[in-house]
Order: structure tokens, then C-alpha cells, then sequence
């Protein structure tokens, strides 16, 4: 397992470290986001968290809210919920579903400023964190 993923599980256990939390693995490419969310997930379960996983291949936001976000709300005990998809994940009417957004990108492809964190997957066996300074970016980047 690379270090990126057991970073990122550490990161987000720090950040949120009980209860029913979310996290969603999104990018252009929605196939990459299923990899890097199973390795996130690996990284989650490796530091002893009960972990869902799920992957969505459509854009259908009710869909997601009906069927894979309202039943894992409604459940009880400590449990993160990994969801993998297309960018719909991260449209501005689902963003507010995540605890924390991990971003996946290869290559020049652009980062979302949304995001938690961002993992450059150029090289999918050994992923690199990339960082973003949005601060000198327009206020429409990512949008």
C-alpha cells in the first residue's frame, strides 16, 4: 500500500474520527477514482475503521441520495462510507453530502478546488500527493 492513501486515511481520521462519515473519490476519469478509492479504503480498513465501499457509474444525484446515502445515514454505528464516481460527485448540490472530497487527476488535468485532497494517479502504482494554491486562481476555477 502505497504512503499516500495510509497519509490520506490518517488526515481524514484526524479530521473525523467517529461517528458515520463520508468520503468521496471523484475525477475526470470516473474508472481511476474506482482504483483510487479501493486504495483509500484499504488504508481506512488498515487502520482498523469499519469501512463501506461503493462506486457509482451515472450522474443520478437522487439516485445516490436514495440509495447509497440515506440508507447509510439512517444505520447506526461507527462506519466510513467510501463512494467512487464520476464528478457529479463534487457538483454544487452534492458536495454538502462529504466529509471529505479526494480528487484524482493524471497527467495536466486540472485539479477541482473543492477538494480535500488531490492524488496525482500519472503513475497509478505510485501515487503522489499534489498540492493547489487557489489563492491565485479565479473564484470560477473548478466550478
Amino acid at each position: 500500500m502505497s504512503a499516500v492513501w495510509s497519509d490520506l486515511a490518517s488526515e481524514f481520521l484526524h479530521l473525523y474520527p467517529r461517528g458515520r462519515r463520508l468520503i468521496a473519490v471523484s475525477g475526470a476519469d470516473a474508472e481511476r477514482s474506482r482504483r483510487a478509492a479501493d486504495d483509500l479504503t484499504a488504508a481506512l480498513t488498515a487502520a482498523e475503521q469499519h469501512v463501506e465501499r461503493r462506486h457509482i457509474d451515472d450522474d443520478d444525484e437522487a439516485a445516490l441520495r436514495a440509495d447509497i446515502i440515506a440508507p447509510f445515514r439512517a444505520a447506526d454505528g461507527p462506519t466510513v462510507l467510501v463512494v467512487s464516481g464520476p464528478a457529479m460527485l463534487v457538483a454544487p448540490t452534492a458536495r454538502g453530502l462529504w466529509n471529505f472530497i479526494v480528487w484524482q487527476l493524471a497527467g495536466d488535468e486540472p485539479p477541482h478546488s473543492i477538494a480535500s485532497a488531490l492524488v496525482d494517479l500519472t503513475d497509478p502504482d505510485n501515487p503522489s500527493r499534489r498540492f493547489a494554491d487557489y489563492c491565485a486562481l479565479p473564484s470560477s476555477f473548478g466550478a
